[in-house]
């Protein structure tokens, strides 16, 4: 992690007054990227955050645990969260409600699978996702 975000950090000139760029590190590395980050145009994000609000939910971050923690984005729909973890349309539109009101930024991630592709659905698969 140190390694590519000083790298990121070291070219941010060149790109960063055309681009935003957010960097969405692993949960135990984030606070390490935020610091390496602070004077740079770079920004940083969380890879995921979870549908409830704040209270005894072990191991999930609420949106607005990110926002005290100074975490202005996050990842929602990530295809692996979709495929692996089982999330639903409807929860990532819980989580989007929840980045909302906490003024959370959220990269939201759609997309189709190999399957749903092949058979032509991606313009529906897209369109139920968003």
């Amino acid at each position: 992690a140190k390694v590519l975000c000083k790298a990121f950090v070291s070219s941010a000139p060149a790109w960063s007054n055309k681009v935003d760029v957010v960097v969405c590190p692993i949960l135990p590395q984030l606070s390490l990227v935020k610091k390496i980050t602070s004077k740079s145009s770079l920004k940083v994000g969380a890879q995921n955050v979870s549908a409830s609000s704040e209270g005894a939910f072990t191991g999930e971050v609420s949106a607005a645990q990110l926002k005290d923690f100074g975490v202005q984005w996050t990842l929602i729909g990530h295809s692996e969260r979709r495929t692996k973890y089982g999330e639903t349309d409807a929860l990532t539109a819980e989580k989007m409600e929840k980045c909302q009101a906490a003024g959370v930024s959220v990269i939201f991630c759609i997309g189709e699978l190999l399957e749903e592709r092949e058979a032509g659905k991606t313009d529906e698969v897209n369109k139920r996702q968003l």
